[in-house]
């Protein structure tokens, strides 16, 4: 295993541990307050990249397209995914956001008309599988208590959402990163995030006692602001740039994994035999549409 592939797993493991680590705070912090606070700790770090000579420079169509990247990418999809997190397990949120490769082939065949082979098809429909398998197994346990089941199904519908917006997101990157550098399209997709955000994170934010919350969960909050918006970015779009994007597609596996060791290890979480079901799908759905086709020689005559 290369260095480049080491960079795309290590990109997924953020992203995965963030998924139980989002659910660690938002015990402790309202949503909306930390999503504002995720916005603010990019953007302090971000900040030296909004160079006014350089920002006259994007065209208006980009802006546009940068906006509609906010609005779907960060500020949509922080909220649907933090506050599905918090209605579901870190597990089922894990499996669930493991399938972004095929709702991303999903889209690009609705929206961009890219129509999708016979392997991403299968791909497709094994993560819808998935997410069933998911949904169906919370409504019939007879262990959850009704506002139980009910919760987890709105909190994995939310972070299916969540899925969604992202992978709106890459569909609108693609002609992006053709102009822009991706640093300065995840610095000027934040600004407009924190925008969006601000009016929905402020009220929670001025009326929050501070005091309730543990300092590791600050400790936490931090982390996460820069992991989610800075470390994963930064180590996916380097090992991108040198390995084919039907083999970068496997890397996703990760994610899940991540995210339900996380949950087992710190939630006190524990799989049932419907997330291996499901995780089994997604990610065969993974391995089958980033296989490369055999090129048959031709026979000799």
């Amino acid at each position: 295993m290369n260095r480049h592939s080491l960079l795309l797993i290590a990109s997924m493991l953020l992203v995965g541990s963030n998924v139980g680590i989002g659910k660690s705070i938002v015990a402790f912090l309202p949503v909306p307050l930390f999503a504002l606070l995720r916005f603010v700790i990019a953007l302090a770090v971000l900040w030296p990249l909004f160079r006014i000579a350089k920002m006259r420079r994007v065209k208006r169509g980009e802006w546009i397209n940068l906006f509609l990247q906010a609005l779907f990418g960060t500020f949509g999809f922080t909220l649907l995914m933090l506050g599905g997190v918090h209605r579901t397990s870190a597990v089922a949120a894990g499996v669930i956001t493991s399938t972004i490769p095929a709702i991303v082939a999903l889209f690009s065949w609705l929206f961009l008309r890219e129509r999708p082979d016979a392997r991403a098809f299968a791909s497709i429909g094994l993560a819808i599988a998935g997410i069933a398998v998911i949904n169906v197994a919370h409504a019939d346990n007879a262990a959850d208590t009704a506002a139980g089941a009910a919760g987890s199904l709105v909190g994995n519908l939310m972070v299916l959402g969540a899925v969604c917006c992202e992978s709106l997101y890459v569909i609108l990157s693609r002609r992006l990163t053709q102009t822009l550098a991706p640093i300065d399209i995840c610095a000027y997709t934040h600004l407009f995030g924190f925008l969006l955000m601000l009016p929905v994170g402020l009220p929670a934010a001025l009326s929050f006692d501070y005091s309730t919350v543990p300092a590791g969960v600050w400790g936490l909050a931090l982390w996460y602001g820069l992991s989610a918006s800075i470390f994963s970015f930064w180590l996916w779009m380097k090992g991108i740039r040198h390995v084919p994007g039907s083999v970068a597609g496997v890397f996703t596996a990760v994610l899940p994994v991540a995210a339900a060791l996380y949950g087992i290890a710190f939630l006190g979480e524990r799989p049932t035999p419907a997330h291996g079901i499901a995780l089994a799908c997604v990610l065969g759905g993974i391995a089958l549409a980033s296989l490369r086709t055999k090129r048959v020689p031709p026979v000799a005559s």
